[in-house]
């Protein structure tokens, strides 16, 4: 028999957690790995429009990192089931690679606002779901235990797409759009 995409389970609002336990849909855990698979699928989405080998390259292994920590999230505290270890490993490699771009870019002087082509678009609205994640998991882990580990990574990401936007603007030769405060 195959496999069916629906339980049935979580008709009443409920759903369960890796490990067993049933919490409501609305739950702040729902809420924080939602928001990961959520950005997840804007990665995705900003992999497919790149067209520069190692960009993509470097979205599709940042993808298997958020269902790395969206599997952890998902997990009900307490329970001891063999997940793949968290990518603390990728926070370096992160900075590395924003210092790279930021030695290839012009020096930022000002604010810059989203924009000028559909993939710096992207880039930016996923630095802002970053940014609600990681706000999620930080709520989260004021009530529960989380790894400290996915707030530094999910702040480091957020920062790695700020610098993608940037560097996919000065790749593409698009200006970048400065916020002027008296328009």
């Amino acid at each position: 028999m195959a496999f069916k995409i629906y339980t049935k389970t979580g008709d009443k609002g409920d759903t369960g957690l890796f490990g067993g336990k049933r919490i409501p849909k609305d739950d702040l855990r729902i809420e924080a790995y939602g928001t990961i698979d959520e950005l997840n699928a804007i990665v995705g989405m900003l992999a497919d429009e790149v067209t520069f080998t190692t960009l993509k390259e470097l979205l599709r292994l940042l993808q298997h990192d958020l269902f790395i920590i969206g599997s952890h999230l998902a997990t009900e505290p307490g329970k001891s089931l063999k997940l793949p270890a968290l990518p603390v490993h990728r926070v370096s490699a992160m900075e590395e690679q924003m210092d790279q771009w930021d030695a290839e870019l012009p020096a930022l002087k000002n604010f810059i606002l989203p924009g000028g082509h559909p993939v710096i678009s992207k880039a930016h609205l996923a630095r802002c779901v970053c940014r609600r994640a990681e706000r999620r998991v930080i709520s989260l882990g004021r009530r529960e235990d989380v790894s400290p580990d996915i707030v530094i990574y999910l702040n480091r990401l957020s920062d790695l797409f700020f610098m993608l936007g940037r560097k996919l603007a000065h790749d593409l030769q698009v200006e970048e759009i400065i916020w002027d405060p008296k328009t």
